[in-house]
């Protein structure tokens, strides 16, 4: 435990525990996403941040809004009632962390499933035992979180001496990946109905590539549209207002067009570079393999 866990819990261990009744759904996300923290820890590690948080960000909102209202008792209650938010949000962020964590990992296992279980049809077409398969592809498999799963069925083996269906019956409850649970499960009822494993993975595979492929199909029919939508909204939205808003500037005589010059800077600066940045994470979370 580092030196900011330890005083955290020093602080705020008691109030934690009393807390930790009411969070027992998040217990069982730290163990799925593997964070090495017990649930007092974890929120009072939560409590923690936010109170520094607290601390930090209202006296800074009291003298933004201090000096943009100029008045001390909405700028007070305006920068109490925002800072609130802002630690609300923190503490609710720090609860559903541990969730974003496990689907992150879901995420990456199911990308790299299609290609690992044709690794894994490969060496169990030589007929090895199941704890002999997972062993190797624990050594040479490099599929990220994949891998880690595999090597924990390895580890139960080895380490706890577990049987090959018990490893695979705890490797099931463990998994955030629900495409990886039915090709475990499919394998475990394989091994019980004493069925060749190397016909199931070979089938399993091709039917996860062939999947693979249609998301692949469509992701690119859907790139397509996105693509129009994003230079027809946004790249030729935001030229035709700057055209049109430099003409009328030329045009209007004396009028003050200081509020279009500043629409327009919003505009180049803040607005493009933001939505192109949104645009570009949601093509990288809707594309298959998540590149």
């Amino acid at each position: 435990m580092g030196f900011y866990n330890k005083i955290s819990f020093r602080m705020f261990s008691q109030f934690s525990e009393r807390m930790s009744y009411y969070f027992g759904d998040v217990r069982l996300t730290l163990k799925k996403a593997r964070i090495r923290l017990s649930l007092q820890e974890y929120i009072s590690i939560s409590i923690m941040t936010c109170f520094i948080v607290f601390i930090t960000s209202f006296p800074v909102l009291s003298f933004l809004f201090g000096f943009l209202f100029q008045t001390f008792l909405f700028s007070f209650i305006s920068s109490f009632t925002v800072t609130i938010i802002i630690t609300i949000g923190i503490f609710l962020f720090f609860m559903n962390y541990p969730k974003l964590v496990i689907n992150e990992k879901a995420k990456s296992i199911d990308n790299a499933l299609p290609f690992a279980t044709l690794y894994l049809s490969t060496i169990a077409s030589s007929k090895l035992p199941v704890h002999r398969i997972f062993e190797i592809f624990s050594k040479f498999g490099k599929y990220g979180e994949l891998t880690d799963e595999i090597k924990s069925i390895q580890n139960d083996m080895d380490v706890f001496g577990l049987d090959v269906n018990t490893a695979l019956e705890r490797a099931v409850e463990r998994s955030p990946s629900k495409l990886f649970k039915e090709l475990i499960w499919g394998m475990l009822s394989t091994i019980r109905s004493g069925g060749d494993v190397s016909i199931y993975l070979k089938e399993s595979a091709v039917n996860m590539v062939n999947e693979y492929r249609r998301k692949l199909y469509e992701f690119s029919h859907q790139l397509t549209i996105y693509i129009e939508v994003y230079l027809t909204t946004i790249v030729l939205g935001s030229i035709f207002f700057t055209i049109l808003t430099s003409i009328m500037s030329g045009i209007s005589g004396g009028v003050d067009t200081s509020g279009m010059i500043v629409m327009q800077f919003i505009l180049i600066f803040v607005f493009i570079p933001l939505v192109s940045t949104l645009f570009i994470l949601m093509i990288k979370a809707t594309t298959p393999g998540g590149e």
